[in-house]
């Protein structure tokens, strides 16, 4: 299991910088929404690689073979 995080940098202008790792997909919006509302504008985004990454699907097929 990949440890989701969310680190915040906020620079003296008060800018602040947000990263979000171990969070695949388009979900890392949803996560950080409430977050960003609250602190205000977003002026830019920069999706990583992760952000592009499909979620994994494990599927599983068992087969029973009768002798």
């Amino acid at each position: 299991m990949t440890l989701e995080t969310l680190e915040f940098v906020i620079h003296p202008d008060g800018r602040v910088e947000e990263q979000v790792t171990g969070i695949q997909g388009k979900h890392c919006t949803e996560i950080t929404a409430e977050i960003e509302a609250q602190l205000g504008q977003v002026v830019t985004q920069q999706p990583s690689a992760d952000y592009f990454a499909n979620a994994a699907v494990v599927t599983s097929v068992e087969q029973s073979t009768a002798y």
